[in-house]
């Protein structure tokens, strides 16, 4: 059984992984930066500043990280298919 365990770190990340977790990320502060700028509308309080606003704009940066790291992906992949071919 010792010898099927694996001892050293793992690498399985692929190309474009980090873009799309960042965009996740990014997407979030987006997303949570809209809620807390609608509420006040919603709610007939005061509105927030044009601060407020611009961070909300971060979801579609977030969005566009995710979609340039799957495209990153999906090139990586056709990439290796190609030499895959070539090989055989």
């Amino acid at each position: 059984m010792r010898s099927e365990t694996r001892t050293g770190p793992v690498d399985d990340s692929a190309p474009g992984d980090g873009l799309v977790k960042a965009g996740v990320v990014v997407f979030a502060v987006g997303a949570v930066a809209t809620l807390v700028t609608v509420a006040p509308l919603l709610l007939g309080t005061d509105p927030f500043p044009t601060v407020a606003y611009l961070v909300s704009m971060l979801m579609g940066v977030g969005f566009a990280l995710a979609a340039a790291g799957v495209l990153r992906s999906v090139a990586a992949q056709r990439r290796q298919a190609r030499q895959g071919q070539r090989a055989a």
